[in-house]
């Protein structure tokens, strides 16, 4: 069965809005085994709207199209769909009537315009709408099903759960457990050459590189009957890539880079604390983030010129003069000072270029030097990111953080 979803709203053709309902009628496909063959996203447009329904259903066997059943007159979906099946739109007053108390309930007149949400395509099967006002349609024609849901997640979501999921149980084809291994230090190529020789032959176990800034994940699926044995035909697999990528692998359970850390700082009984210049103040931002960070993180500082520098952490002006502040030198005093003023275990800097500007051929956009002090020893290292101001930053951050993981991970082993 090929099944195809189709995002409705001018507003996801924006960079301001996400279309998070597909990731979510993927994730619960996923658990009867299935997969979208396709996901597309339209603005309201009537012709546009048209063309991609049209398409959609001449490919899929099972279409879900999410929005465009709002009050007004940019919600199209129904129209648009009643139109290319030569349906009409049959008025409900059961469905009006249960808008109107819905807005008696807020103590509000219902607007006319929600009048539109009581039509529904001639021979659909209602989908009730408990926490809104649109409601779902279940549609079968030529052998074609098609499923009209809302759009905000608060109602698409449990119409789903009650109304949608249980209807799926009879195209079940097993289950499909899903995997994510996040890397760190290592590109994409290295990762694939490490691992290519133990990619499997066996149709139901996929494996997907995906690279981001600072971070390599590779995505693996299993599909079988239920989920036990879904669990034990991945089982070799993962551990033969955990053992073969050793400590490169910062996550196999879907943690970020900051909650291991985390994690690692409170198994160890240490602490930390954070100078930063080019991240702004992202690594203390990431690290904070995570709920009990107070238990190992002391405090950080953000200091961004060179005069911040030399009166928060006493970084000797000569220094600066020296080698520019962007350097092996002042990334190291950074960490080191900010260790001995804070008092605690460990202390991390950045200084670099995140750019567009401010760059030349002897210190480039991109080139960060990221700083671990320790008790004993200060690491030190030279970076050249790529990518935009935000992607390089982050980048930065990525790096420092798991400059201090893989720290923590040997003084583990050594206590161990």
């Amino acid at each position: 069965m090929i099944i195809g979803i189709v995002a409705v709203g001018s507003e996801l053709m924006t960079p301001f809005y996400q279309d998070t309902d597909s990731l979510f009628i993927t994730q619960k496909l996923n658990e009867f085994g299935l997969e979208p063959a396709f996901k597309v996203v339209v603005g309201d447009e009537t012709d546009k709207l048209r063309m991609m329904l049209e398409l959609s259903l001449e490919k899929a066997d099972l279409v879900f199209v999410v929005g465009g059943l709002g009050p007004t007159e940019d919600d199209r979906t129904k129209e648009v769909l009643a139109e290319i099946l030569g349906k009409k739109l049959i008025f409900h007053p059961e469905i009006l009537a249960a808008i109107a108390a819905r807005f008696e309930q807020r103590g509000l007149a219902m607007p006319e315009s929600n009048r539109r949400q009581a039509y529904v395509l001639e021979g659909a099967e209602i989908l009730p709408n408990k926490v809104g006002t649109a409601p779902g349609q279940w549609i079968e024609i030529d052998k074609k099903k098609i499923v009209l849901l809302p759009g905000p997640p608060r109602e698409l979501q449990p119409m789903f759960n009650e109304f949608v999921a249980p209807r799926l149980e009879g195209w079940r084809r097993g289950y499909l457990l899903r995997r994510v291994l996040k890397i760190a230090g290592l590109t994409e190529s290295q990762v694939e050459d490490s691992l290519k020789d133990l990619y499997p032959h066996d149709p139901d176990i996929r494996v997907t590189l995906l690279a981001y800034p600072g971070q390599i994940e590779i995505h693996l699926m299993s599909l079988a009957r239920n989920e036990v044995l879904a669990q034990e035909k991945m089982a070799p697999l993962l551990q033969a890539f955990l053992d073969r990528l050793g400590d490169n692998v910062f996550s196999s359970e879907g943690e970020e880079l900051e909650a291991v850390v985390g994690q690692l700082l409170r198994q160890t009984k240490k602490t930390l604390a954070v100078a930063e210049s080019c991240t702004g103040g992202l690594v203390g931002h990431r690290l904070t983030s995570i709920a009990g960070s107070s238990d190992y993180f002391l405090e950080g500082s953000i200091v961004y010129s060179n005069e911040a520098k030399i009166r928060t952490l006493g970084i000797p002006p000569e220094l600066i003069q020296q080698h520019g502040a962007v350097s092996y030198e002042v990334a190291r005093a950074m960490a080191e000072n900010m260790r001995l003023k804070s008092g605690a275990s460990f202390a991390l800097s950045t200084t670099g270029i995140a750019g567009p500007g401010g760059g030349s051929p002897a210190k480039p956009v991109g080139l960060v030097f990221t700083g671990l002090a320790s008790e004993k020893e200060t690491e030190v290292v030279r970076n050249m990111f790529l990518g935009g101001r935000e992607q390089i930053k982050f980048q930065a951050s990525q790096k420092v953080l798991d400059m201090l993981r893989r720290h923590l991970l040997k003084i583990s082993g050594e206590r161990g």
